[in-house]
């Protein structure tokens, strides 16, 4: 495909203060985000989840080859495999696999081997990244930037998901290989998250380690130049 310029989408522009505005409106919404392990069973419509994944499908990609799949199972049988063989890979981590630092920093988490939210909750959706593609005439095509491109498009997702008023909790078994075979993935394809979908429960709670979060001078630096300087 050759280069083709094309016209940017319809947007209406913002004035500073509208901008600012929208901004700080975007910051108070996220502000209540949080993961919960505690899901009720309350249905979600597919149409829901179809559109978060959707709205997560415009992220930026490298080379705009969009290295992601994601599959969407709210089946109670799937459920309960994928909890079964994600339990026993948590079992052998939490035995000691994960080795000491990385369970002394779970501890305030208050994380476990029991994963029960993957079949209460009433979606899972898994998250691959494509490490290769396939080329019109059969060959391998590569892929640039996945790693990169699937952080972008999960971040986006998990955002969706929380516009719409839904909770979710990132999962992430190791290894995931079982997942490829459960859900008919390709080779070319590695798991990289489940996220667990839905409503939280009555009773949910999040930990007080969760809700701390880096002071603005630890997570940014400015580089403004003088603003005022005349020429």
């Amino acid at each position: 495909m050759s280069y083709s310029p094309q016209p940017l989408p319809p947007r209406a522009p913002l004035s500073d203060e509208d901008a600012l505005r929208e901004a700080r409106d975007f910051l108070a919404s996220l502000e209540t985000r949080a993961s919960v392990r505690d899901f009720s069973d309350r249905p979600v419509p597919y149409e829901i989840i179809e559109t978060c994944i959707r709205a997560a499908g415009t992220a930026p990609s490298g080379a705009n080859q969009q290295p992601w799949h994601f599959a969407a199972i709210s089946d109670p049988a799937l459920k309960s495999r994928i909890r079964e063989a994600a339990e026993e890979e948590e079992r052998a981590f939490y035995a000691g696999g994960g080795g000491d630092a990385w369970l002394a920093a779970l501890e305030p988490i208050g994380t476990d081997a029991s994963k029960p939210h993957l079949t209460t909750a009433p979606w899972l959706i898994v998250i691959f990244a494509q490490r290769y593609g396939t080329a019109p005439d059969g060959s391998r095509a590569k892929h640039y930037y996945v790693p990169e491109s699937v952080g972008i498009a999960t971040g986006m997702l998990i955002t969706a998901l929380h516009r719409a008023g839904l909770y979710c909790l990132t999962h992430t078994p190791n290894p995931m290989k079982f997942l490829n075979g459960l859900l008919d993935r390709p080779e070319s394809e590695k798991p990289v998250m489940i996220l667990t979908v839905g409503h939280a429960s009555a009773e949910a709670t999040t930990p007080a380690a969760a809700r701390k979060r880096k002071p603005l001078a630890a997570l940014m630096t400015a580089h403004q130049g003088d603003t005022n300087q005349k020429d």
